[in-house]
């Protein structure tokens, strides 16, 4: 069941440019880049992910500390490497409709 954080988690990626149906998999390159180094300032995990990447995506201090808090809920050691739809299946997202 997705909680608060996650949710606000979800909205303040799609705010930052990230596409509903990518949200798994840029959270799971997230969780990766935060398990090598869990101190890392969002500059540095923006750098993580760009090297992944995600170079069209930067996120702010706010979300990451989002990220890390929905993730240290979920038990960070046991999401290490997931397939991409493990972060899904708590909750749905709702697709974006185009702006006309």
């Amino acid at each position: 069941m997705a909680t608060v954080v996650d949710k606000k988690l979800i909205y303040k990626l799609i705010e930052n440019g990230v596409e509903p149906c990518l949200i798994p998999g840029f959270i799971r390159s997230l969780v990766n880049a935060y398990l090598i180094d869990p101190e890392m300032s969002h500059g540095q995990a923006n750098e993580r992910l760009k090297y992944l990447g995600w170079d069209d995506i930067e996120i702010d201090y706010h979300t990451l500390q989002l990220a890390i808090n929905s993730l240290e809920n979920k038990g960070l050691n046991q999401l290490q490497y997931k397939s991409a739809p493990w972060y899904l299946s708590g909750f749905k997202i709702r697709p974006s409709t185009p702006a006309y």
